[in-house]
């Protein structure tokens, strides 16, 4: 049996008391739940002990590995960019003395502030392409037509900010159909193999450029994906502008009639996929599924399951928490949830795992308004539906649902996933020109 306090030497429990206090308070510091970045940033404010020991490496570590998965901080949306009128629910959208938006539509869902770059954007109109492993993509919001346009990725915890411009194979010997909505995407993501992605935010990023391209003379529209060099934001120099890109892989047809759905890739074992979806004048509308697997360069199309017609934000892929490729899809007030499974062939399949009656289960006031699906979370059950109340985020395991905007008139919701980190918000870091 280990000896008490009071049967230890006098100097022994002057040394002792400090490192069980800590381990205590670390133990209660542990459960404050990540998602109220709040209670972190009160508690720091206590004492100077509180504040050394919830700003260490140590804590930080045990509190992300106690947790596990990082919590959503807010979102950003991606609604008609260049609107600054004020939705009921949500804050203005800042402008800067030249009238142009200050900051991309981010909207905090906790008490977390996402950090500007220090110099600002510049004179960039920006939109919000993607987000994955403490970084938001964006890509410069002018004219459709006016040359080679920008992406940037920003870290809104410190809020770091690295400009590329895209890859000049966008804009090569095609009709300027290239440039029209719906014939581009792009997804960013750590480039650390074997990264937990808990804390990797500043590390080495990679951004992956799709685009559907039609030769001039040609029919159909060919997918081709495109792969930046590994980047850092490094804040201690200026950045180039100009990132090294990939030869494009071999190109996969997708029809005449086919177009990307403006929402985020999801990332599942090494594989990004994106919603294409073909809408004939006169035929039935149909979605594929775009497959790009990062490991081999190389595109596939999947077939989306049978029924699953992709029109009017009434369909979004998943990342299931098992691992599996989801496909929601809704009918009227019904969710029909779809997941990948490997039979005894090895071969994929969908399979229908739940039907879900939302009528009594979302706050709904005119049943007859549409209900939308706007996104979900990379890796979870989690999904996103907007009603004629609001934006509500549902898990479509445990049915539980919750409010987290007054916000109806999104195209699509891409969540911001990251722990708070009460020593990096007050760094300074802007690597733009």
């Amino acid at each position: 049996m280990p000896p008490t306090l009071s049967a230890l030497p006098e100097e022994a429990v002057e040394e002792t008391a400090p490192v069980l206090l800590e381990e205590i308070l670390e133990q209660i510091f542990l459960r404050l739940p990540p998602d109220e970045p709040a209670c972190l940033v009160r508690a720091s404010l206590a004492s100077k002990l509180w504040l050394a020991l919830l700003t260490g490496p140590r804590f930080r570590s045990r509190y992300r590995e106690h947790h596990a998965a990082p919590p959503m901080l807010g979102f950003l949306n991606s609604t008609p960019w260049g609107s600054t009128e004020q939705q009921e629910g949500h804050p203005a959208v800042t402008e800067t003395e030249e009238g142009h938006p200050a900051v991309p539509p981010f909207v905090s869902t906790t008490g977390f502030r996402a950090r500007l770059p220090d110099h600002g954007w510049g004179h960039r109109d920006y939109n919000a392409w993607d987000c994955r492993h403490g970084r938001v993509l964006l890509g410069q919001n002018n004219g459709l037509l006016e040359g080679a346009r920008r992406l940037a990725v920003w870290d809104p915890m410190t809020g770091c900010r690295r400009e590329l411009q895209k890859p000049e194979v966008v804009y090569g010997e095609v009709d300027e159909v290239v440039y029209s909505y719906g014939l581009y995407a792009a997804a960013v993501l750590c480039a650390v193999s074997s990264c937990d992605h808990l804390a990797c935010h500043e590390g080495p990023f990679r951004v992956v450029h799709f685009s559907l391209t039609k030769v001039v003379g040609g029919d159909d529209f060919v997918a081709q994906v495109c792969m930046s060099s590994p980047e850092t934001c490094d804040c201690s120099k200026p950045s180039s502008d100009l990132a090294e890109w990939s030869d494009p892989c071999p190109g996969v047809s997708v029809g005449r009639d086919g177009y990307i759905e403006p929402r985020p890739p999801i990332l599942i074992n090494e594989a990004l996929h994106l919603m294409l979806s073909h809408f004939c004048h006169g035929a039935v509308p149909y979605a594929q599924i775009i497959k790009y697997d990062l490991s081999s360069d190389c595109l596939s199309l999947i077939d989306a399951p049978k029924g699953g017609v992709n029109m009017d934000n009434v369909s979004i892929l998943m990342a299931m928490e098992d691992g599996s490729l989801g496909f929601a899809h809704l009918k009227r007030l019904t969710l029909f949830m779809w997941s990948t499974h490997v039979g005894s062939d090895d071969v994929a399949a969908w399979t229908c795992r739940r039907v879900i009656k939302l009528k009594n289960l979302l706050p709904i006031k005119n049943p007859s308004k549409d209900i939308r699906l706007l996104g979900a979370v990379e890796g979870s059950d989690v999904i996103f539906v907007t009603t004629d109340l609001g934006i509500y985020s549902l898990n479509v395991k445990s049915l539980q649902d919750k409010k987290i905007s007054n916000e109806e008139c999104l195209v699509s919701l891409i969540p911001y996933m990251s722990f708070y980190n009460t020593r990096e918000k007050g760094e300074t870091c802007d690597a733009a020109h």
